[in-house]
């Protein structure tokens, strides 16, 4: 589903992502982790082009990011994404959040959008909130709508970029449960977080990244299992964040 192809990315002359490959498969689930500043947010918005790249190539669902004739915004309909902090807009309704883009990037007609907000809304346990608009809303709240306005274009994959780490630890589990059970019903997903334990739950696979590289790769059962057959900086950091 996800097919990452040797991307190297600069910053002018600092060099983010050096010689990334990885493959995603379809229903796959696939944590990325690794210390802050390690590129694991930037090579997840890669995926959908939100971040250009100068080599490489990243083919989702067999279209080629880097292809000149790519239509960029076709493919992003296809890839939800689910940010940090949100990003719904702050003077629409909830309903107008979930119903704007199915209207205008998929053509639905106003009817047909909103029954499909409302049933994804139903679906994060959000019905009830469907009137008011984002500020009245928890932050949890709010990034439950954020995922269930992403599963309105029917994504053929979902990408996360750390969907947790702006939230009250309070709310943290509503948003991962929503999240566990995409995983459950075989959503492919690409999942940049710090929730050890939600990718010990769910993940098939971790990437571990440092300074702009993949340097594990590997089934969650060896990375969280076999530490002793890991990389040195990742045994660091997985001592670091296991021990609590």
């Amino acid at each position: 589903m996800i097919s990452i192809q040797n991307v190297n990315k600069w910053y002018g002359d600092f060099q983010v992502l050096t010689g990334c490959s990885t493959e995603v498969s379809k229903g796959e689930v696939v944590v990325v982790c690794g210390p802050s500043g390690s590129g694991k947010s930037t090579l997840i918005k890669c995926v959908n082009a939100l971040e250009p790249f100068q080599q490489g190539d990243i083919v989702v669902d067999g279209t080629s990011i880097a292809a000149p004739q790519t239509n960029l915004p076709q493919l992003r309909s296809r890839v939800g994404m689910v940010f940090q902090h949100f990003e719904l807009f702050p003077h629409l309704s909830i309903t107008e959040n979930l119903t704007i883009a199915q209207t205008k990037v998929l053509g639905r007609s106003k009817d047909e959008a909103i029954d499909k907000g409302l049933r994804l809304l139903d679906r994060v346990g959000l019905k009830a909130h469907a009137h008011k608009h984002p500020g009245q809303l928890s932050g949890g709240q709010q990034q439950r709508v954020a995922i269930a306005r992403a599963l309105a274009m029917d994504p053929v994959v979902m990408l996360f970029d750390e969907p947790t780490s702006a939230l009250d630890p309070e709310m943290v589990n509503e948003v991962l449960d929503v999240m566990v059970e995409l995983a459950q019903e075989g959503m492919t997903m690409m999942c940049v977080t710090h929730e050890m334990g939600f990718a010990r739950k769910v993940a098939d696979r971790v990437i571990f990244m440092d300074r702009g590289q993949i340097v594990e790769d590997c089934a969650k059962d060896a990375f969280f299992g076999d530490i002793h057959a890991r990389s040195e900086r990742a045994q660091q950091f997985l001592a670091k964040i296991l021990q609590h």
